[in-house]
């Protein structure tokens, strides 16, 4: 299955493409990337790029390029769970030409309304404990700190905080709308 098209009002979320590459390897390479695990070097980068490309044949989701309706590519939304999850997360990257305006929570909402769509009951999100931004994000969405969820094999608090997001109580995704 491959990834499928998501409109917003500003935004087209879309199956990832080979052009992407080169504007996330920028990325990878920018201090923007502080809080996210980078690759080492670009044959690293591949096996990442690729694996939440071909997580939506395998698993059912992965991740998604996010455009602008100008068609801009502005970053990604994803939800994976590669083995080394206890869970299965919704993250996000986004390029600092799209800060400030709203894409990422729109991208992301789109994203949570998709998985809600398709049955999923809950998404966390591992982030580190310094990066404000991704958590003030996780809390606009709704999602709330879960101290006694499980963390990615290897990591520990000091590395890696959860949030957790989940439709409202009567089982809708009204909540993130």
């Amino acid at each position: 299955m491959p990834a499928p098209v998501l409109h917003t009002p500003r935004l087209r979320l879309r199956p990832h493409v080979m052009a992407d590459m080169d504007p996330f390897w920028d990325f990878f390479q920018s201090a923007r990337a502080t809080y996210v695990d980078g690759p080492k070097n670009r044959s690293h980068f591949w096996y990442g790029f690729a694996s939440e490309t071909g997580s939506w044949d395998l698993m059912g989701q992965g991740g998604w390029g996010v455009d602008t309706r100008d068609g801009q590519f502005i970053g990604q939304v994803a939800i994976t769970q590669p083995p080394h999850f206890p869970e299965r997360e919704i993250g996000w990257i986004f390029f600092e030409a799209a800060e400030g305006k709203g894409y990422a929570t729109e991208a992301a909402t789109a994203a949570l309304n998709w998985a809600w769509g398709q049955g999923f009951d809950t998404l966390v999100s591992y982030i580190h404990p310094d990066n404000a931004r991704s958590i003030a994000l996780a809390k606009r969405l709704g999602a709330v700190h879960d101290a006694n969820a499980d963390l990615p094999d290897g990591e520990t608090p000091d590395e890696t905080v959860v949030y957790r997001h989940s439709p409202d109580t009567d089982g809708s995704p009204e909540a993130y709308a």
